[in-house]
């Protein structure tokens, strides 16, 4: 059967703290295994840094994304080499890249691609601001070239970067489906076309909730046919701190971004779940 899972970005702790000071790695990592979350998705690329975080991880009974942030090919293998070792869930690839070569990024995703051959687990490409991925219609044009590009949707970066405005028009909502189709995890945000991270919670903001629990649901649909029977899908929350979060007057969060995570770690199982009981088409 298949399962859900969802995890909590371990950056997007960064700001709790116990008696004013910063919360250690082990406490963080206890909230979220307390709250109920699968895992917790976090930079793979230090031997340190992975190997001091995978025994915390195997205590408390979390998975992990690992996440990665390469400039040339051979940058992926010390984070393969760590996710073998440690154990992953996926590898998550931020391309590090910036260019308006397609053939020039071809050579690299083919390159990854080859890497990805040699281990076990997903190797995915996330669509993310700032990196090769940060255009929608770039990322589009790499996909006319490699049909088979095993992404990861953030889609926040794509309304916020391409400045998709309600209602979303036939033309964008067919791109952004296309994103989707070939999706095989996901990160989640809610964004507006002028702002990368809005609240859950504000009332106005509905709009785009709604937009977003709309776009998953074909996410999660479509993953659910191209997956194998046993495959688990996941789901991680990326409400951070600031720069991500709006400030108020007094420069700190204007919400409480780890509450709004557990809204929304609910909120996606529940999506989850109806789909799960929607008939099956004949």
């Amino acid at each position: 059967m298949q399962n859900f899972l969802v995890f909590q970005a371990l950056w997007a702790m960064e700001g709790h703290r116990t008696n004013g000071v910063e919360t250690p790695l082990d406490g963080k990592l206890e909230r979220i295994r307390e709250a109920g979350f699968d895992g917790i998705s976090a930079d793979y690329t230090r031997r340190e840094d992975v190997s001091r975080l995978a025994p915390l991880l195997r205590e408390r009974g979390l998975q992990a994304e690992g996440q990665c942030f390469p400039k040339s090919v051979d940058d992926l293998k010390p984070v393969l080499e760590n996710a073998a070792h440690h154990g992953v869930h996926h590898v998550c690839i931020q391309p590090d890249v910036r260019s308006s070569d397609v053939d020039f990024c071809l050579h690299l995703l083919d390159g990854w691609s080859k890497l990805a051959e040699e281990v076990d687990f997903p190797v995915l490409i996330e669509t993310h601001r700032g990196r090769m991925t940060s255009d929608l219609h770039f990322t589009l044009a790499l996909l006319d070239r490699r049909p088979q590009l095993p992404l990861l949707a953030d889609l926040s970066h794509y309304v916020a970067g391409d400045e998709i405005v309600l209602p979303v028009s036939l033309e964008n909502q067919g791109l952004v489906q296309r994103i989707l189709d070939q999706s095989w995890a996901f990160h989640g945000r809610i964004a507006s076309c002028e702002q990368i991270q809005i609240s859950l919670a504000y009332p106005h903001h509905k709009i785009w909730l709604d937009q977003f629990m709309a776009w998953w649901a074909h996410g999660f649909r479509s993953w659910s046919k191209r997956a194998g029977e046993n495959d688990t899908l996941a789901f991680v929350c990326e409400l951070g701190p600031q720069p991500y979060a709006i400030s108020g007057p007094d420069g700190k969060d204007a919400t409480d971004h780890w509450a709004e995570a557990l809204v929304m770690k609910d909120m996606v199982h529940a999506l989850w779940d109806d789909i799960r009981r929607e008939p099956v088409a004949s």
